[in-house]
């Protein structure tokens, strides 16, 4: 296909169709008139020989192509927006910039904590958004990482993407305690035995996997999307859960528990900091890639 015949305001089009699911209101979103946004319906429809929208009574449904469109055409219009408001300069002193990262709630305790910090004292007028990390990361990490400026994320789970190193950790078990049958050592016959907290998806803890290949499979008692509720979830329970140590040492004292050994080498956790090649150049991005880096190195040892 050649992209130089490509009308792109037909992607403005497109996402708002897709999002409004009605001609006037997806005109009125991006400044067109009813029939103008009735004709960019016209060509859309033509160019994938499809409805995209069709009318089922008083409204618009998606065709199964249309509702397959939705997200690519989201991202790909915020991929274009970054691309396009790209600087050749940046000064954190006195500009006004967003930056959204995807992140674990571990993550952003163990690290965005103090990058917030050094953005509010170096780049007053920078905003950051932190978003749950969405399912499918793994499967479509460009896509997602197009339309913001970063992932916070191990080694492990995503690759070809460029990174930047911020940080390495190592997990250790968490129990309660007062746990009856434990000691100053937790063995694998335990980890076999007792029932589990886990942080809910499992493509966050490479250890988990680990676990799988030594042939130990948890009984999962509880489940929960937030690493900082595992303390809370163990404590007064027979239950384990592994943690990473530096978040535990953020939650100290929050829940009466204590952390052990792991009983097997667990794989050391190596955070880094992700994005997709479109910001590689933008010096926006690049001072916050340095400022990360920078951030990540000030921070104690594990």
């Amino acid at each position: 296909m050649n992209l130089a015949s490509l009308d792109l305001n037909l992607l403005i089009a497109l996402r708002a169709l897709l999002e409004e699911l009605n001609v006037t209101k997806a005109g009125r979103r991006i400044g067109l008139s009813q029939p103008a946004m009735s004709a960019a319906l016209a060509r859309l429809r033509h160019h994938f020989a499809d409805e995209l929208l069709v009318r089922q009574g008083n409204r618009y449904e998606l065709t199964p192509l249309g509702n397959a469109l939705r997200a690519p055409a989201a991202n790909a219009y915020a991929m274009l927006e970054r691309l396009f408001t790209s600087r050749a300069d940046f000064h954190p002193a006195t500009e006004q910039h967003d930056f959204t990262l995807l992140s674990s709630d571990y993550a952003i305790a163990v690290f965005g904590a103090e990058l917030a910090r050094i953005l509010h004292t170096e780049a007053p007028g920078v905003r950051l958004h932190f978003q749950h990390v969405p399912p499918g990361v793994a499967e479509h990490a460009g896509a997602l990482l197009s339309g913001v400026d970063g992932l916070l994320m191990p080694h492990g789970v995503i690759g070809d993407l460029p990174a930047v190193e911020l940080y390495r950790d190592e997990w250790v078990c968490l129990v309660s305690d007062d746990h009856p049958g434990l000691g100053d050592r937790i063995t694998m016959d335990d980890l076999a035995r007792l029932p589990w907290v886990i942080y809910q998806r499992a493509f966050d803890a490479t250890v988990a996997r680990q676990l799988a290949m030594l042939g130990l499979e948890p009984y999962v008692e509880v489940s929960v999307q937030s690493f900082q509720l595992l303390p809370s979830l163990v404590a007064g329970t027979r239950r384990v859960a592994l943690i990473q140590r530096r978040l535990a040492r953020l939650l100290e004292g929050l829940a009466p528990v204590r952390t052990l050994p792991c009983p097997f080498e667990a794989v050391p956790l190596q955070e880094a900091l992700w994005w997709h090649p479109v910001h590689t150049h933008d010096a926006a991005h690049i001072w916050l890639r340095e400022t990360a880096a920078r951030v990540a190195a000030g921070l104690p040892d594990a």
